[in-house]
């Protein structure tokens, strides 16, 4: 599974309907509003790097509202949310 960390600067009016609109996008496991120089968190999971490209600019980049996003890859993962999804990855509850 790849992850990553997307920033994003919104329309500040827009703010609530931007992350909505991201958090229903394939891909986007969870959209969070933040302080500090970005107005929203969006976490990408994907099982491949090239589906990075299809997420962030092909359908995050284009939601209206979306002013400016700044993509950080994660290479390695430390918490027990990404370490439990990586090893889950194919099965069923019925497994």
């Amino acid at each position: 599974m790849v992850t990553a960390i997307v920033h994003i600067n919104a329309e500040v009016d827009r703010i609530p309907e931007v992350a909505q609109t991201i958090a229903e996008i394939d891909g986007v496991s969870e959209v969070y509003s933040i302080t500090g120089e970005y107005d929203l968190m969006a976490m990408v999971r994907v099982a491949a790097y090239e589906e990075i490209a299809e997420v962030v600019p092909g359908r995050i980049n284009k939601v209206a509202g979306v002013l400016h996003t700044e993509t950080h890859i994660a290479f390695r993962a430390y918490s027990r949310h990404d370490l439990d999804a990586a090893f889950s990855i194919g099965l069923s509850e019925s497994d």
